[in-house]
Order: structure tokens, then C-alpha cells, then sequence
């Protein structure tokens, strides 16, 4: 009897691939893969000043509460961070756009979310400000297979899961205490709604009632989460004023009114925000972004290279930020060949999907990156902001890079030829892809890559080889928000709180370290009076450490005498230790 060709074990593993439940466990999978990448080590990664600052008006409280000009105990200096009882959400946004340039409902959330967790010696806890953007994160896993699967298929759609549960850029987001992976989120359900919207134009029908609410209400929350989701809305419009231009070229005139009234309710939303975004324009808090008038030849092509390397660590990133040299160079050198042989493959992968008839999906999220893309570069170069600096905002269109490569690698998943360079098939190809995304994640997770500007477990150690009682100064400049600039300086605080302990303290730490925070105007001198007054009131012996101050003071009057002949550097910190005898050691 002749054998059927659907009968035997090539069918039937061909119908559990295909499978319903299949398809659920391998998405636990990444799902788990995923969790296990976000919640490890989520506490060990000291507090850095952005985290500070997302806490501090997560509980409710004041920037303008940090005690200035006077020399204060560890716990007073951290009072900002401690537990509000009478704080409530009003008090969140309050506070939030009075000091700060953020809209609030990421805080909003985050101050019910941290009212489930106790404090850790009397402040907030670290775990339970960064477990909430992990747990984000993790959604975000599933939120990329809907949309892969909308976009084109299951199989794209498991291997944008699979890719996302890996980034080293989302697990970056997803482990620090701040506002990204909602955002994240965000972005994806709006993509969503933008390939349903685009099925609907093709298909010359209307666009669904509940689509179109549901967009509405996804877009102006987003804007409610982060300023700069307006990127993604308008690269979202770029997409389909590109689809619309092609369907009136082909003569398919389409009835459009319910996609212009999601256009207008989102622009309406975000017309609300205006005050908001004039407020902070040119302020402090954005300085960091100018890229001044008069450029420089590498300030013109900075740009360039920094949105690519942002695309790179979209898929990849080894131990570049390690202290041993061989390290780092393996690791650029590993990167600089994977790059040179893996950026041909996905060439080759999206452009096999924009070949099929089935390329809407692809095509329309593609055409959404390269509009935000473009929006980055005219931001930058017309306004000056060089946004481009700040990788976390590639949040605006990392789903939508993370879906093509899906989608590329899906192209190359289902070629039966083996690449000829290398004699590996499709298959080999894509698992080795994820596994060099698998190590990229753990190089993220252990802190060997997107290490924080500040990095208070280095300054730390070196202030713990005091001998003495430790005062601890530093300097704010006085402006419409002065102590935003403070959110540094009690980076450095909560980590000593999070391991001081009183029952064995460090060499010389016989009680926790003082601090004193001088504010100044135009003239930095300033602060340095203040110190001087406070240094007067201080009992002897002491070791004064300045932290990142304005100046560099001459202490000898008041008998301090600097153990290190200049100010010296680690990660961020510029810092000069004085040491400050008793009366019985003056001689």
C-alpha cells in the first residue's frame, strides 16, 4: 500500500509545531528566560540619581525637602526617601510637575505599587522601586509575540518574544526604577493599533469603532507616561501618510474620517501637555542635551554613531565596561565580527519579507522605524537637543527594531539552503544569534555593560579608608530647580544606608557619615563659605571629603589639611580627601 504523504513522524511534528499549545509553552518559555533575566540581581546595582529622583516623587515627597547648607545625619539626609503616610497621589503630581520634567502616571502607579512592600532600614526599598519596571518588562515579552503575530506570523512572532526576553537594551530599561517599560508597553499596543489600521486601509474598510477608541486612549496615555512617546505617535502618522499616499496611487480611495478622528483626539491630548513641555524648555534638567552653537565636527557626526550603536545593543552587548583591558577587547572585537556577519543575514532576512504578497505587516512597521529614525535626526539637528545621547529613548521605536528582526529571522529560519560562507543552516543561524543575545543579557545583569554614569560602590570604598569621622560635602547650583542636581549626591547616601551597619561598621566608621549639601548662584565661593562655617562647628578629629564641589578651597585656616594633592576621579565623582586633626594631633 502506498504511504500517504501527510502520514508519519514528519506529520505529526509538523502538527505540533503548529499547534495552539505549542505555541503557549514556547512562549512561557521566553516568558520565563525573560523573568529570571529581569529580577536577577535586581537589588545588587547601587541607586543612581535618576532612580533617586523617580522614588522620591513616587512616595509623594519634595526634591526641595533635601536639607541644604547644614551639616545633617545619614537619616535626615534621606528623609526624602522615606515613607509618607500622608502623601497621596495628588502629592505625587504635585510635586512632580512643580520640580521635575516627567508627566506623572508612571509615578502614580508606582506610589500604589511601593505601598505593598516595607521599608529597608527606614527608607524605600530598592527592590520594590525596580521590581515593578522588571515586572513591566516582562510583559513585554508577550506584548511583542501579538504583535509579531499581527505583523505576520507565529513563527515571527515567537522569535520577536524570543528576541525581546534577551535584549541587553530592554533588560537595561527593565532594571532600573524608572518609567521606560511602561512605556515600552505602550509603544507596542500602539503599534498594534497602527497594523490593524493599516489592514483596514488596505482593505478599503473602515476603521473598527473599538480599534479606534482603544488607540485614542493608548496614545494619550502614553504621552501620560513619557513626553517623548510623541515620537512614536508621530512616526506612527509618517507610516500611514505613507500607506495613504500608495492606496491613492492605486486609485483605492478609502473613507478615512475614523483614523482622522484618533489623529485628532491623540492631537488634542497632546496639545494638554504644552504647558508642561514650555515650563522645563531650556531648563537645567534638559542642558545635558545641547549640543551648543557653535559644533564641532564630531558634535555633526556624534549622532550617527550614536543611534547605531543604540540599534546594536538592541541585539547585542559583551563586557565592554569591565577594568580588564583583554576583557573589553575581546569583547569589541567579538562584537565588530558578529556585526560584520550577521548584518548581511538580516539584510537578507527583511528584504525576503518585503518580497512576499503577505508584506503589509512588515512593510508598515518598517516604514514607522525609519520615520522614527528620522524624526531622531531632525530633532537633533534642527533643535540642537542631541536626543540621540540618551540611548533609553530609543524606547519611542525599540519594539517596532525588535519585530523585524523577528521578522527577518524568521526569513532566514525557513531557508533550506546552508549559508554558503559558513556552511550553517537558517536554523543554526538564528540560535546562534539568541544565544549571543542570551550572554549579551547576562553582561547586562552582572553590570559589565550600560553601567550607570554614577556609580557610588566605587566612590564609597575609597571614603571608607577614613580614619576619622567622615563629613561628607558636596555642592548644588541654585537655580529654579536646585536639587535636582543633589539626586547624585543622595545616590551616595542610600547606598551607604543599604550597608552600614552599626554592629560592624567599616574601617573607621564608628557611626554613620555626616553631609553637608552647599547650594550656590553665580558664585561658587559661596558654597565654599558655608562649608568653611559649618567646618567651625564641627567636633575634631574629622575627614572631610568633597564630593563633586564647585571649588577647590583652601582649608588650612581651619586647621584641614588635604591628603590628596589634587582632586581625583572615579566614574563621575570628582572627590579631594582633607584630613581635619584633634587638638592633641594639631602638633
Amino acid at each position: 500500500m502506498k504511504r500517504l504523504p501527510f502520514s508519519g513522524k514528519a506529520f505529526q511534528l509538523k502538527h505540533v509545531y503548529r499547534s495552539a499549545p505549542f505555541h503557549c509553552l514556547l512562549l512561557l518559555i521566553w516568558i520565563a528566560v525573560g523573568a529570571g533575566l529581569r529580577f536577577a540581581h535586581l537589588t545588587a546595582k547601587p541607586p543612581w540619581m535618576d532612580e533617586v529622583a523617580t522614588v522620591i516623587f513616587s512616595l509623594g515627597n519634595s526634591s526641595h525637602s533635601i536639607p541644604l547648607d547644614r551639616v545633617v545625619a545619614l537619616d535626615d539626609l534621606l528623609r526624602p526617601l522615606q515613607p509618607n503616610p500622608q502623601a497621596g497621589l495628588g502629592s505625587v503630581v504635585q510635586h512632580l510637575l512643580a520640580e521635575d520634567n516627567h508627566p506623572p502616571v508612571y509615578f502614580m502607579l508606582a506610589h500604589e505599587w511601593m505601598k505593598l512592600f516595607p521599608p529597608e532600614n527606614g527608607v524605600a526599598s530598592v527592590g520594590a522601586a525596580r521590581s515593578l519596571p522588571a515586572l513591566l518588562g516582562v510583559l513585554a515579552i508577550p506584548a511583542a509575540f501579538i504583535l509579531g503575530w499581527l505583523v505576520r506570523s507565529r513563527l515571527v512572532a515567537q522569535l520577536a518574544a524570543a528576541i525581546m526576553a534577551v535584549s541587553p537594551y530592554g533588560i537595561y530599561l527593565a532594571q532600573e526604577a524608572r518609567h521606560y517599560t511602561l512605556a515600552i508597553l505602550l509603544v507596542i499596543a500602539s503599534l498594534c493599533c497602527l497594523v490593524l489600521a493599516a489592514q483596514a486601509i488596505n482593505n478599503r474598510r473602515p476603521l473598527p469603532v473599538w480599534v479606534g477608541l482603544l488607540w485614542l486612549l493608548i496614545n494619550n496615555l502614553g504621552i501620560a507616561v513619557h513626553y517623548f512617546f510623541a515620537i512614536t505617535l508621530a512616526a506612527e502618522a509618517l507610516a500611514l501618510a505613507g500607506l495613504q499616499l500608495w492606496c491613492w496611487r492605486q486609485k483605492n480611495w478609502i473613507q478615512g474620517w475614523r483614523l482622522y478622528a484618533v489623529g485628532a483626539g491623540t492631537l488634542l491630548g497632546g496639545l494638554l501637555w504644552l504647558p508642561a513641555w514650555q515650563s522645563f524648555s531650556g531648563s537645567e534638567q534638559t542642558s545635558w542635551l545641547s549640543m551648543g552653537e557653535h559644533r564641532s565636527f564630531m558634535e555633526w557626526i556624534n549622532p550617527i554613531f550614536q543611534v547605531m550603536a543604540g540599534w546594536l545593543t538592541m541585539l547585542m552587548l559583551l563586557p565592554v565596561e569591565t577594568k580588564n583591558l583583554l576583557v573589553v577587547i575581546a569583547s569589541a572585537l567579538t562584537m565588530l565580527v558578529v556585526l560584520i556577519w550577521a548584518t548581511p543575514i538580516l539584510s537578507r532576512g527583511l528584504k525576503a519579507q518585503l518580497q512576499r504578497p503577505e508584506r503589509l505587516g512588515t512593510q508598515t512597521l518598517g516604514s514607522f522605524v525609519l520615520g522614527a529614525i528620522a524624526l531622531f535626526f531632525s530633532i537633533t539637528y534642527v533643535s540642537g537637543l542631541d536626543i540621540t545621547r540618551g540611548s533609553r529613548y530609543n524606547f519611542v521605536y525599540f519594539p517596532g527594531m525588535i519585530v523585524l528582526a523577528g521578522a527577518s529571522l524568521a526569513a532566514i529560519w525557513s531557508e533550506r539552503q546552508p549559508d554558503r560562507r559558513f556552511s550553517i543552516s537558517g536554523k543554526q543561524t538564528v540560535v546562534l544569534l539568541w544565544a549571543i543575545g542570551f550572554f549579551s543579557a547576562l553582561t547586562v545583569v552582572n553590570n559589565l555593560g550600560f553601567a550607570k554614569f554614577y556609580r557610588p560602590e566605587q566612590l564609597i570604598p575609597i571614603i571608607q579608608q577614613s580614619q576619622a569621622p567622615v563629613l561628607i560635602a558636596a555642592t548644588v547650583h541654585k537655580t529654579q530647580h536646585p536639587t535636582v542636581i543633589g539626586h547624585d549626591f543622595l545616590g551616595v547616601a542610600w547606598e551607604i544606608k543599604r550597608h552600614f551597619n552599626l554592629e560592624s561598621p567599616a574601617p573607621g566608621w564608628t557611626a554613620p557619615p555626616q553631609f553637608l549639601l552647599a547650594q550656590y548662584s553665580q558664585n561658587p565661593q559661596s558654597a565654599e563659605a558655608t562649608l568653611v562655617q559649618a567646618l567651625r562647628q564641627q567636633p575634631r578629629p574629622l575627614d572631610l571629603w568633597l564630593v563633586n564641589f564647585a571649588t577647590e578651597p583652601e582649608l588650612k585656616d581651619q586647621r584641614c589639611f588635604a591628603n590628596t594633592p589634587a582632586r581625583q576621579q572615579v566614574s563621575s565623582y570628582l572627590y579631594q580627601h582633607y584630613h581635619c586633626p584633634g587638638t592633641d594631633q594639631a602638633g
